[in-house]
């Protein structure tokens, strides 16, 4: 076989590969694209969904109306734009995901596909538990402590209806006042949805903790007792994760080290669980020895190698 042969069939492969991701990259694509128009035609009600919290924190707070502005004429669409793009990809996930393991699919034994799927399964499933937690108990604190320090009801207090000179009775006026100047809260749309999707995003994510350190115990990447070694510079690291994605209030920093850390543990006790699984299967299949960690004999012949 000549040289410029051997190119050839060694190319051929390669271009069928490039073949097969071009083909899923597609199918990917107009999954995601599908998933937007859908996400589109409900944008409101999911947006009305995700500033649940901030009305109900102005209601606490005196607001018999919560209101939020856009101050361009292409704020709102944009902010339904970008609600469709984050909800029209959750969406497409079960494709997005279906596609990937399609294409790597064919390169994986047996045993790794049986290993793998779980965790394509339960990477969205802890996803979603990550999102529900941040806006059903950390986004609320957070508007709280935000909210709390701004005066949301004295804009309420001033705008009183009533008969001044030649204004209609329902007129709303602004008395004057001598206590000083009035700071109220006057939201806008896109930074009040900007602040709870960071949190969905940030939970979401942390909540892959255990499926990712998991997969990399699978794959022998990491340890139990490594993972244990380490544990105070995970406390150090949830710290600081703490404080830079949720206000600077304890309360929700707390939250976020108790369940991040929480995720941590569990992830040792996972991959302590794969770890013990492996070794069970070693053994059965008699590749692993118990005898040699035992054996003085051996374990005088490692110190002698050691000198």
């Amino acid at each position: 076989m000549s040289q410029s042969e051997e190119i050839e069939d060694s190319s051929a492969p390669l271009i069928e590969h490039l073949a097969e991701l071009r083909t899923r990259l597609i199918r990917a694509v107009g999954a995601f694209i599908v998933g937007i128009v859908l996400a589109f035609t409900v944008a409101e009600p999911i947006l009305q969904f995700l500033l649940g919290p901030i009305e109900a924190t102005l209601r606490e707070l005196g607001d018999p109306s919560p209101t939020l502005q856009y101050t361009s004429p292409q704020e709102y669409l944009f902010t339904l734009f970008r609600i469709s793009m984050v909800f029209g990809f959750a969406l497409s996930f079960p494709v997005i995901g279906f596609q990937l393991w399609r294409f790597v699919a064919p390169g994986l034994y047996k045993s790794e596909k049986n290993a793998f799927l779980p965790f394509l399964i339960a990477s969205p499933v802890m996803f979603l538990l990550g999102a529900a937690f941040a806006h059903l108990v950390v986004t609320p604190l957070a508007m709280q402590f935000f909210l709390g320090f701004a005066d949301v009801s004295s804009i309420f207090a001033n705008l009183l209806s009533g008969a001044v000179n030649d204004l209609p009775a329902d007129a709303a006026v602004v008395p004057e006042t001598t206590d000083g100047v009035r700071i109220t809260f006057f939201g806008k749309v896109n930074e009040s949805l900007d602040i709870t999707l960071k949190f969905i995003m940030a939970f979401g994510l942390c909540f892959q903790l255990p499926v990712l350190l998991t997969l990399m115990g699978k794959a022998g990447l990491v340890s139990a007792e490594g993972l244990g070694s380490v544990r105070k510079y995970a406390v150090v690291a949830i710290l600081v994760l703490a404080a830079l994605v949720t206000p600077p209030d304890v309360i929700t920093q707390l939250i976020l080290f108790t369940v991040v850390y929480g995720l941590y543990e569990i992830s040792i006790f996972l991959v302590g669980r794969v770890e013990k699984k492996r070794e069970e299967k070693l053994r059965a299949e008699g590749y692993y020895d118990d005898e040699e960690e035992d054996d003085p004999l051996m374990a005088e012949f490692d110190k002698d190698d050691d000198k």
